[in-house]
């Protein structure tokens, strides 16, 4: 059976096909690039089309949200992601809801998620980066990655993986490129300072995730080509 163009299932093949191409440009392997759906304020069940389409990583904004869509999605073998801003005093219970927090962007709030997780688990984590020095989002300073990045390197409970970033809004999408390939460069130089692997680039959402690909993104966090637009995006 064919899919259906405007469905779940034909959003997905559609952005399948994007990557294979953007991966093709850069001379990488689209199977290198994990599609992180970002489903937050879509219902359990279109999330349930979304893991029949293929998709196995998810992406969530907030704890209480989640809190209250996770019983209906018990059964899916999927990896569920914090993409969004986590207050500290949310982080115990972010543990018990998510797999992976990519937003991690202080120290304090390392300390909490270290001080919380359980032993026998080591909780996978990227920095999310600040890289509009006149915007307000969430992230760390650029130059603030190192001190982060040592703390974390201490806490036997967290991972770091890599690095995340929400570039600044753009007109023109290949505006966004220059952002993505800063925080690549941003990677490899902590990388190189601290000594460790750090694989993960989380970068590009729907509008820009191609130029993000052809930059080095091993996630993309698509939401609104995934599911459409969002009926109630609070």
């Amino acid at each position: 059976m064919s899919e259906q163009p405007g469905s779940v299932q034909g959003n997905v093949a559609a952005i399948r096909e994007r990557i294979e191409k953007a991966a093709t440009r850069a001379g990488r392997r689209a199977e290198n690039v994990t599609l992180v759906a970002v489903s937050k304020t879509i219902p359990a069940e279109r999330i349930q089309e979304a893991y029949s389409a293929g998709v196995r990583h998810f992406g969530e904004s907030r704890t209480q949200e989640w809190e209250t869509k996770a019983p209906l999605l018990a059964g899916l073998d999927a990896t569920w992601h914090l993409v969004g801003h986590l207050q500290r005093n949310k982080a115990a219970r972010a543990l018990t809801l998510f797999h992976e927090i990519d937003s991690l962007d202080t120290l304090p709030l390392a300390e909490k998620l270290e001080r919380g997780a359980s032993d026998g688990r080591r909780l996978p984590v990227l920095i999310e980066v600040r890289l509009d020095a006149k915007g307000k989002k969430a992230g760390c300073d650029p130059g603030e990655l190192p001190r982060l990045a040592e703390g974390l390197l201490l806490m036997p409970h967290l991972e770091l993986r890599g690095l995340m970033t929400v570039p600044p809004q753009v007109k023109d999408v290949a505006e966004a490129r220059p952002y993505f390939r800063q925080l690549r460069e941003l990677r490899d130089s902590l990388a190189a300072q601290v000594k460790i692997p750090l694989p993960e680039l989380s970068m590009g959402m729907s509008r820009d995730f191609e130029i993000a690909i052809e930059e080095g993104a091993t996630q993309i966090r698509v939401g609104t080509a995934v599911f459409g637009e969002r009926p109630l995006d609070r």
